[in-house]
């Protein structure tokens, strides 16, 4: 298999339109994949990316029931082969074009954790979790 994540850290405005860009980080990973069938090992697996997400949240929720489980695939991947790619940076414009009178720069992007919002069915009485409320990530 091949699985692909790109963050998008930025428009890139150049003077040519030819030359807008974005700024980047990328990898692409190869492997062959799996299917994980033991469901102690699925569920284990399952646990694992969700306290990577969200530290406490398994133990505070119901968890996945038979029917859930077996709904759900799970892969193993090896690593066989990566790469990576990041491109960041200030536009870079054909010579003759620093001359045009058109703004260039970086329009900076980047996800942001917001204050929870709670469901409309959520018990009032029922506070916003520590983790919840906390959240956040470190850029980089």
């Amino acid at each position: 298999v091949c699985i692909t994540v790109t963050l998008l850290d930025g428009l890139v405005l150049a003077r040519s339109i030819f030359n807008h860009s974005m700024n980047y980080r990328s990898v692409v990973i190869l492997g062959k994949a799996t299917v994980v069938k033991d469901a102690e090992e699925k569920l284990k697996a399952l646990r694992l990316l969700s306290e990577h997400i969200l530290p406490g949240r398994w133990a505070e929720s119901r968890l996945p029931n038979e029917r859930e489980l077996k709904a759900t695939f799970v892969l193993r991947v090896p690593i066989t082969e990566f790469s990576a790619k990041v491109r960041q940076g200030p536009p870079i414009d054909d010579e003759e074009d620093y001359d045009f009178k058109t703004w260039a720069g970086v329009v900076p992007l980047e996800t942001v954790a917001r204050p929870p919002i709670p469901d409309a069915r959520c018990n009032p009485a029922i506070p916003v979790p520590a983790y919840a409320a906390a959240y956040s990530r470190k850029r980089g």
